[in-house]
């Protein structure tokens, strides 16, 4: 546990292409990050998607209809929301905002429609830090499509023009942008940019600066004293 870190409801965006290795990476990132005193909250979205085998409502997404989708909508239910791959998937406003003013840090794993959603918010903006994960090259992401087993052909072919436009819509976006070429130092390159977020925060400030001031009562208060030449 390091005295660098205090949870103070910041918010981290990760977005990339189906297949670029997000979940896989957060999780890792996720494990290792709170062993300093960073613990990130994942928040689940949901989405219109049905279950793939092995999936739990709650855990992987909140699977909800179309119909229901669509109410939630018109209620303003969600921080973001998009279309991608046919399907519609959404981040549940009440409980991301109830975090953050809770001081809890959260993690969203969203197409890069929902990020600029969020970038948009006033009050979100500037407490949130955006990364957006690069495949290593379109072979390389063809290939762990293929090798998830999830996908049909014509569905894979969907995923990478996808692909396509959020690469070309998310590389200008993003503060900061991650090639998935080796998890390991994908993990390092995501923590880094979590912490030095963390290193920014007002709360990061005002703790140093309380810090200073005890220092400096310390010193008058006779308590620091010199060492001999």
């Amino acid at each position: 546990m390091s005295s660098n870190f205090h949870p103070d409801g910041t918010l981290f965006i990760v977005s990339g292409p189906s297949g670029a290795g997000k979940t896989t990476l957060i999780d890792k990132v996720q494990a290792q990050l709170k062993d300093i005193g960073i613990r990130l909250y994942f928040s689940v979205s949901h989405t219109t998607r049905a279950p793939r085998a092995g999936e739990k409502d709650g855990v992987n997404y909140h699977y909800v209809s179309p119909e229901e989708f669509s109410q939630m909508i018109e209620r303003g239910e969600f921080l973001e929301w998009a279309h991608v791959h046919a399907n519609r998937y959404g981040t549940s406003k009440a409980e991301v905002k109830w975090r953050l003013e809770a001081g809890q840090d959260v993690i969203l794993d969203i197409d890069y429609q929902g990020a600029r959603q969020i970038a948009q918010d006033p009050e979100l903006e500037p407490r949130s830090m955006s990364v957006f994960l690069f495949p290593p090259s379109l072979e390389a992401l063809e290939q762990r499509l293929r090798v998830r087993g999830l996908n049909t052909d014509g569905e894979i072919e969907l995923r990478l023009r996808k692909a396509m436009d959020e690469i070309s819509e998310g590389k200008d976006f993003y503060k900061y942008v991650i090639i998935n070429d080796h998890l390991d130092a994908a993990a390092e390159c995501l923590k880094a940019t979590i912490i030095a977020k963390k290193l920014q925060t007002k709360t990061a400030l005002e703790a140093i600066a309380r810090m200073a001031e005890r220092f400096k009562e310390e010193q008058q208060n006779g308590r620091i004293t010199r060492g001999r030449g």
